[in-house]
């Protein structure tokens, strides 16, 4: 096979992933806005609830990202019966480790009056977290009948089922947050009771296809029962854990860069709020030829072909790198009229193009580094990517960021820039170590197929 067939077969597989990473977006986004419609103590609740709870979510997420490479290489090596079991033991972990999230959120009322945040703000943003709470096992059940379905290759489902989310999402929102059809308004808090039930139709409607899709018959996942076996959940651990911190590491350090600069003023902090919401929208064009990556090079080296993934690899960046030119150039010409869409304030517009700038440098490293790290997960080797991460992200990339952003050491403090030139330092590291990691492995697993 060549480059230009590894292409297409990426290309099958990325492209519905990314209009359902798309539309998870555009979820966030419908709850701020609807809920910025009641008050703006509203929409803060919600944006800091989700900051709360989401991360959970994501490590959850990422724990039960180790299924596609398991799958997929089961599938490529022909041992379709043992995929069932796979995901059967998925299963499991995940109801374990989303049980204890939904009980918590019996014990969330209790903080009221414990956080030191004006009542009303609290009282909202408690009462979100409570509801999102209690919708973590639909969650986690969808995302496992998710990633076995997309560990097979079919990655159809994934966009259509994620369009029927944002679906129920948006008459949801109206529904709890404004009060209609005889349901009370429960203002920001809605959002959270809108987006729980998300979940659970996501979940129900992926369970429909598996069940009941003629090209999911040969895998059905409950053709038989198997109890929980620890030593198999031990193995999804092992490859889950790593991928799950490795994406806290991410969003937490943005987090805390917001943090950090809360200090020089909300216009500073509203600028780089602008510039990440967008480079987050068009980080999910590389972000969905990684996980298609992920699931091609676990399905050719099932079928005992490292020269086919590699050249998947290759051929992955390729495309990545395509389409960073392009999101680089959208945001180097656009940058400050796609900030002008963000906020009328003209000083918060220059200040977000000029990091808009930044990020348009930086979509090339973070295209290479988050397609070299998805393709380690098709190794299974996420270990070496949890702890390149940790160290480009949080040792390089914010310690030059705090030096270049919060001190005079070598320039005189550059606030929000300083810190963009850090995401950049940082990324390219990544990008590099990851790549380095990634030819490692290959060359590894070509001598130990020669002797």
């Amino acid at each position: 096979m060549n480059l230009s067939h590894e292409i297409r077969q990426l290309t099958k597989l990325a492209w519905p992933l990314l209009i359902a990473q798309v539309t998870q977006t555009l979820m966030g986004v419908s709850d701020t806005i609807m809920a910025g419609r009641v008050s703006a103590t509203d929409m803060a609740a919600v944006a800091i609830a989700a900051s709360v709870v989401m991360p959970l979510l994501f490590f959850l997420q990422g724990i039960i990202l180790a299924l596609p490479p398991i799958v997929s290489r089961l599938n490529g090596a022909k041992k379709f019966d043992e995929i069932p079991e796979k995901g059967q033991q998925t299963l499991w972990l995940a109801l374990m480790l989303s049980a204890p999230l939904a009980l918590a959120a019996f014990f969330v009322p209790s903080l009221h009056g414990k956080l030191g945040m004006e009542p009303e703000l609290q009282r909202i943003t408690l009462e979100y977290i409570q509801y999102l709470l209690f919708g973590a096992p639909c969650f986690a059940v969808y995302q496992v009948f998710r990633q076995y379905c997309e560990g097979l290759s079919v990655t159809r489902p994934s966009m259509v089922i994620m369009g029927i989310g944002l679906l129920v999402n948006i008459p949801a929102n109206y529904i709890f947050i404004y009060g209609e059809f005889g349901v009370p308004a429960f203002g920001g808090a809605g959002c959270g009771i809108a987006t729980s039930l998300v979940f659970a139709a996501m979940m129900l409607s992926t369970w429909l296809y598996h069940h009941f899709a003629p090209s999911m018959r040969r895998f059905h996942m409950f053709q038989q029962w198997y109890a929980p076996r620890f030593n198999e959940i031990a193995e999804i651990l092992k490859l889950g854990v790593p991928i799950a911190m490795t994406i806290l590491f991410e969003v937490s350090l943005f987090a805390v860069v917001a943090l950090l600069l809360a200090p020089y003023g909300a216009t500073i902090v509203a600028a780089h709020q602008v510039a990440l919401n967008f480079s987050s929208l068009m980080f999910m064009a590389p972000l969905s030829i990684g996980l298609a990556l992920a699931i091609r090079v676990g399905h050719l080296l099932g079928e005992d072909q490292p020269d086919n993934a590699k050249r998947a690899v290759q051929g992955a960046w390729l495309v990545g790198i395509c389409s960073a030119t392009f999101t680089a150039s959208v945001s180097f010409m656009l940058r400050y009229q796609i900030s002008g869409l963000y906020t009328a304030d003209q000083q918060v517009v220059k200040m977000a193009a000029d990091l808009m700038f930044l990020a348009a440098l930086f979509q090339f490293s973070d295209a290479i580094q988050v397609i070299s790290g998805c393709a380690l997960r098709g190794y299974k080797d996420a270990k070496a990517m949890f702890y390149i991460s940790f160290v480009s992200y949080w040792v390089i990339g914010l310690s030059t960021g705090c030096i270049l952003g919060l001190t005079d050491w070598i320039v005189p403090a550059m606030a929000a820039t300083g810190f963009w030139i850090g995401f950049i330092v940082g990324l390219t590291s990544a990008a590099i170590l990851l790549g380095w990691r990634l030819a490692y492995i290959q060359r590894a697993q070509k001598q130990q197929l020669a002797v």
